[in-house]
């Protein structure tokens, strides 16, 4: 791709996005379609979480490339959900545009699966899988409870027995158990963003309300355990969708933090399942480590909406990040 493609494709790009955004998340994400199966984008420097200048190039947010990626493939998909996305992350995405080509695999009434690649200078950035589908929208709980004894008419994940899209059995694990929003720590901008001092970049287009359990590391005293759970939002008003689950999963700041690691932990692999269109409201969002060795991780991440239904879930493999490791109190 030449200087003038890299210039025109910015213009395309920064036209295509103002005439279809309605919020930084919808800008940043924005994709103008170039033909059949091809789309320009553009990360944006708005979700990057390294600050231009140091060691590391700026990267884009993880979730928010997926998030890019799926709005091409919703764009030519006749199903409306992607219900299962699993990407490859091959390279980190320069702040320059990107090219997404999407080529179907299949297609069917109630699935169909795409391949899709997130290209700049003719190499592959992103790989991604995605089948899309149709979920049903989260509703209010029916019973009261978690959900144990519910009759055939009361579902512990909320959803009604009088759903045909998805007969026989139904049930959900319990939710996680978080404080109230009001006695979670505001993680707040921080500083390893765009700016200096945390004020740009993601750290400043997302609300993140952690539990205080696991903020320890903020303060160089790690909890001991690899996880993370809290209350997320956007900073803008934005209802929550399946572009925000896809940025909710890979929100939170990596599990091994509360280990006493440091430093960008760079997503290698993440698989997402949709299971629900959120209600209105806060996400929450918990996650969890099961193994750490050989400098690499997983995370598996549920997202709840503010019904009390689980929207979201997710696994992924990233490296441990290379800062320093902190000691972990008892």
């Amino acid at each position: 791709m030449g200087v003038s493609d890299q210039e025109d494709l910015r213009e395309r790009a920064e036209g295509g996005s103002a005439r279809a955004s309605r919020t930084v998340f919808d800008e940043a994400t924005a994709v103008t379609r170039l033909g059949d199966g091809r789309y320009l984008a553009h990360p944006d420097q708005r979700f990057a979480l390294v600050a231009p200048g140091g060691a590391t190039a700026p990267a884009v947010n993880g979730g928010v490339l997926i998030a890019t990626v799926l709005r091409a493939v919703l764009d030519c998909s006749v199903l409306p959900h992607p219900v299962a996305t699993s990407v490859h992350f091959l390279r980190v995405a320069r702040l320059a545009p990107a090219r997404i080509d999407v080529t179907w695999l299949k297609t069917g009434r109630t699935a169909a699966t795409a391949r899709a690649t997130l290209v700049q200078d003719d190499q592959p950035v992103l790989e991604a899988t995605v089948t899309t589908g149709t979920v049903p929208a989260s509703q209010p709980p029916t019973s009261s409870g978690n959900g144990a004894g519910a009759s055939d008419g009361d579902r512990a994940d909320g959803g009604s027995a009088a759903d045909a899209a998805s007969p026989g059995l139904r049930w959900t694990d319990a939710a996680p158990v978080l404080p109230s929003p009001q006695e979670c720590v505001d993680l707040g901008p921080w500083p390893g963003t765009v700016a200096p001092d945390g004020t740009a970049g993601y750290a400043g287009q997302v609300r993140l309300l952690l539990d205080p359990a696991v903020t320890g590391w903020r303060f160089g005293r790690p909890a001991g355990l690899p996880q993370m759970r809290g209350y997320f939002a956007l900073s803008e008003d934005r209802e929550p969708d399946a572009l925000m689950l896809a940025l909710a999963v890979d929100a939170l700041p990596p599990v091994v933090f509360g280990l006493g690691a440091t430093g960008w932990a760079p997503t290698v692999e993440l698989t997402m399942h949709m299971r629900l269109v959120p209600a209105p409201g806060l996400l929450t969002v918990a996650a969890k480590c099961r193994h750490v060795s050989g400098g690499w991780f997983d995370e598996e991440a549920e997202v709840w909406d503010s019904a009390g239904n689980l929207v979201a879930q997710s696994r992924q493999l990233a490296r441990v990040g290379r800062g320093p490791l902190r000691r972990a109190t008892a």
